[in-house]
This record gives C-alpha cells, structure tokens and sequence, in this order.
C-alpha cells in the first residue's frame, strides 16, 4: 500500500505528528532489554565484573529517539560485554538546539524551532525511554550536559550569532570542520539541496552551528576524563554524529560507523569513516578475487530482478506496482525506443549533498542543468531523466523538487528531453534498460545497470567510481568529452560485465552483514526505523551464535574488515 499521502497528511499537522511520535516510542520503541537480562541476572552480572578488565568502547547513540541506532547499538553494547568489552553510552539530554532527530517534517514550525529548538517537540520522547532502556543493561552512561561548561556555552552562542554568514560552512574550530556538518545538518533538516530562497535557512544553519560547537566541547571534555579505544555510532554525518566522529578521529580514538543496508536484516559497517564513504574508498583487491560461478551469478540476479519491486529489502523507495511494459512508458513519456535514447538518474537533492562527496559539480543541481543544456544541442539524441522517487516516498518528503528547479531554467523544455517524475510508477530498470548508456550522479542504480550490461557514465561520487566498471569524469571538460563518445557502439563485454557483477555482489552480499536477531519491524512506515530486535536469552549473542553478528564485533574490537563471506554459503 502506498502510504506517501498518508505521510504527507501527517507531516502538514504539526500537533498530530507530535501526538503520534510519542505513540510510537509506546507502541513500537526501545528494545526491552531487562526481561532478557533477569532471565540470567547472575551470569550478566558476571559478565558486566569481568569486561570492567576490558578495551573501553564507546557507543555514541546520542539521540535516543533515534530508534534505528538505539535499537542495534544496545544489541551491541549487550554483544560486546559478552565478549569482554567494557561499555559505556552517550545521549543527549536535551542539551542540542538541533540534531539530526530534527526536520521540517517533524518541526514544521520553523520559528517555533528557531526558538526552542526541538525540546518541546521531541526531546521528550528522546532521552528518558533511551537512558531507562540503556541502564537496564548496567553499563555507564553519559550524558551530554556533564561535559559543557557556563562559559562554554557562552561561547557557543557568541560564535554562532556573530560569525558572518558567508564564513559558516567553512568555518573551523581546532581544526574541526564545524561549519561543514552544520550546513549538512540544516540540510537535512529543511529536505532540500541549497539554503537559497528559504526565508528561515540562516536562522536554522545557526542553529546546527551552535549545536556543533556544543557537541565538540562535549566530545573533547569526555574523552579528556574517559580513555577510549574504539567508538561506535550510527552513520558518521548530520548533527552531532560527524563533530562525533571528526573529534575521536583527533583525539586518537578508533571510529566505527554503520547504517542499514538495503537487503532485510542487514548491515553495513565501515572503519574510519560514514559508512558509504568507506565503500566509495575500498581497494579494489577486497572483491576482485571472488571465484565467481553460476551459483553466485543466480543469486545476484534474483535479488536485482527483486530490486524493482523491493521484495527482499526493508529500505526501499521503489512503487510497489512497478508499470515495466515498453508501449505504456513510451506512450506516457512520450520517448521512441527506436532512437538512440541515454538514460539520467538523478538523487534526492539534500541527499547527495550529504553522503557523497562532490566531484567535479558544485552539486547535484548543477550537474543536472549542464547536462540538460548539453543533450538539448543533442537532438539526434534524446535524454530520458527519471527523478528518484525517494522525493515523495522517502523517510522525509524532499522540500526542494528536482522538476520545479529544471522549469525554472527550462520553462520549456527542450524536445529531445523527457522526464518521468518521482510520483510515476514507471519502473526505472525496464526504462533504462532500453537505453544506450546512463548517466548517473551517485545512485546506486548505476552499479545495478552495469551488472547488467548498461555503459554508466559518472558524474559525482559513487560507490564504483574507480572500480574499473563505469566512465567516472574526473573534471567538466573530461565529463563533457564522455558525452561527446554517446552514442555508444556497444554495451558492456562480458570481462567487465563479470567485473561488475562480483563488484554488486560484494556490495549487496558481502559488505551487508545479516544479524538474525534484527526482524523486519511491522510497524515500519510508521516508526520509520525497519527493523526490531528479537533476543530471548543472552546465549544467543555469545561468540560462534550468529556469523554476521561475530563479524561485526571482531571489526570493533579488533579492526578486522566488515566483510561477510556470502559466496561460502551460496
């Protein structure tokens, strides 16, 4: 059922979505921990005595509310004290003016939260469940409060509302870029792309400037009275997980990041770095050697042909009833397959601002509009651009749409272009398989498409750019000269087709790392988070019980890689 109206009717109401958030920390929020502990009260007790000898690892949740991150993170922290860790935790105590639990769907108010920040409308529901849920376990927890100053905090706000405007996203403090992840994190917090022609973007940059500033006073004061081996948190970016991540970097402390994969019951881990960046700098030598055979090769076509309708992943932004019939998307876009066609996708504009380093376009956008102004002195080519639908049916709706920025340059556009827009069930892989080649910012599709033939073409950052596998431009002239090549005489040759295909299995298979305990949340589409966790005895997280979860705790403690080895059990 496609619940994006529902959603959207939600988000426009700002006293329901207020309602319902609480609801949802009731109905379907953090792990109930204690009842599996008292099932062997003197063995964990035995446990917490012996891991107070062990590596000191911090698990920096943070945002308590943040039900993805609260839920896997104490499933590790119970994990790792199985295995000789000692734990301890880090929340917010409603000590951060904005964070990444803020958005403009959540807090559609924005003098509201230029005011108050987000404490009166989800700060509540945030710390207190979290910090109940946390201590069931026994372990230390820290709060961000214990660990800023008065004068610190004067500080802060003299910083963040004196500092010209034009000097923020650069800005740096001890060599932190603070100014970087505020503007990431007033990003994501207004869904859009750029601050341009948003009334309240100054306020709210801010605001995430401010509470990055108070975030590395809090990292810096807490690894000065704790010594650290190893920290752990989800993704590494936004607001305050990247002041997070950048300060344990400077201070000598080894990172872990995660996030969801796409496939059920999955996860992806990275050393160092946000764990998609991670990916994008893997070398080549980790996948290459695959032994690669038939049995590999049908299982990764079965889960790609699964890619259009979602049926094996729990983070999918596709429609569920996908229109793949050729006649119907022409006869609706308005594209002749006859003719040579070259395929665009595009991302969620906030989106790729954020995950994915910018290359060789100021962003996404800009990328976008010089290649719309290229195909249209084109016209024996035509350019079939199909917008993400994560713009309407992803966790936020985007406020800042791919379509109305391209009519604002293109009024008309040109005849040779065509669009299938976010809200279309059009299936993006039957229409791009028809093309010549496609072209690509950073979406994941392009790597999918190559494994299936289709010459990419780069434009920014993406997981197999210097893969062997896609045209990655390094500079505008060098982009511009791939284009010149279309069309191509030929699809991918078998040799690279191989190449990509072990390159998507080892992304899909291998660097997503199954934890059984982690069961698709029925609840989903409402609490926004896809999975909860199910453990009924502490057993059951003991090394040589789940494969994936063994791994994950060997790369914490001991720096091994996040590398399941999938093509063992196919």
């Amino acid at each position: 059922m496609d619940l994006s109206f529902f959603k959207r009717f939600i988000e426009s109401s700002p006293t329901l979505w207020r309602f319902l958030s609480r609801i949802r920390l009731i109905l379907n929020g953090q792990p109930r921990w204690k009842p599996v502990l008292d099932k062997d009260r003197t063995r964990w007790t035995t446990y917490i005595k012996k891991a107070k000898l062990g590596p000191n690892i911090l698990i920096a949740t943070s945002l308590g509310s943040h039900l993805a991150a609260s839920r896997l993170e104490s499933l590790l922290a119970v994990a790792l004290t199985l295995r000789g860790a000692s734990v301890s935790i880090l929340l917010c105590d409603s000590a951060l003016p904005a964070c990444q639990e803020a958005d403009v769907g959540r807090c559609p108010n924005r003098k509201h939260f230029i005011r108050y920040g987000p404490r009166r409308d989800l700060c509540i529901g945030c710390f207190s469940p979290a910090y109940k849920m946390y201590r069931s376990l026994g372990i230390n927890v820290f709060r961000y409060s214990e660990f800023i100053t008065a004068d610190e905090l004067a500080n802060v706000h003299n910083i963040s509302s004196t500092l010209p405007l034009e000097d923020i996203q650069n800005y740096r403090l001890d060599g932190l870029s603070i100014g970087e992840h505020a503007l990431a994190g007033a990003l994501r917090f207004l869904a859009r792309g750029t601050l341009d022609n948003e009334p309240y973007a100054e306020s709210i940059l801010r605001q995430y400037l401010k509470a990055a500033l108070i975030t590395v006073y809090v990292m810096q004061h807490l690894l000065e009275k704790s010594h650290f081996e190893h920290a752990v948190f989800h993704h590494g970016i936004y607001v305050p997980q990247g002041l997070i991540r950048e300060v344990c970097h400077h201070s000598g402390v080894r990172v872990v990041n995660w996030d969801p994969a796409y496939r059920k019951n999955c996860f992806i881990f990275g050393h160092g770095d946000n764990s998609f960046r991670t990916i994008m700098t893997e070398p080549v030598e980790k996948w290459i050697n695959i032994q690669w055979g038939s049995g590999l090769e049908t299982e990764l076509m079965r889960y790609l042909k699964s890619r259009s309708y979602g049926t094996q992943d729990w983070i999918c932004v596709h429609h569920k009833t996908s229109k793949e019939d050729l006649n119907t998307i022409a006869a609706k876009i308005g594209v002749d397959f006859s003719k040579p066609c070259i395929g665009m996708l595009t991302n969620v504009m906030w989106d790729a601002q954020i995950y994915y380093q910018n290359n060789i376009f100021k962003n996404m956008l800009e990328w976008a509009l010089e290649t719309i102004e290229y195909f249209a002195k084109r016209p024996e080519l035509q350019l079939l651009v199909r917008v993400h639908p994560a713009e309407i049916l992803g966790i936020m709706t985007s406020k800042q749409l791919f379509i109305e920025e391209i009519k604002k340059v293109f009024p008309v556009l040109p005849k040779n272009v065509f669009i299938i827009p976010p809200e279309s069930p059009i299936s993006t892989y039957a229409a791009m398989l028809q093309c010549n080649a496609v072209i690509i910012y950073s979406t994941t599709a392009g790597m999918e498409l190559a494994a299936l033939g289709i010459p990419i073409i780069v434009g920014g950052g993406t997981w197999f750019r210097n893969k062997g596998i896609g045209m990655a431009a390094d500079s505008k002239e060098d982009y511009f000269r791939l284009l010149n090549r279309l069309p191509l005489k030929h699809r991918l040759k078998n040799d690279l087709i191989e190449q990509a295909r072990k390159y998507t299995f080892h992304l899909f298979f291998r660097r997503t790392i199954p934890i059984k305990f982690a069961k698709e949340s029925v609840f989903h589409s409402f609490v926004q988070t896809p999975y909860v966790i199910n453990v009924q005895n502490i057993s059951e997280l003991l090394p040589g019980q789940d494969k994936g979860l063994d791994i994950i705790c060997d790369g914490i403690l001991y720096g091994k890689d996040f590398i399941y080895p999938a093509e063992l059990y196919i």
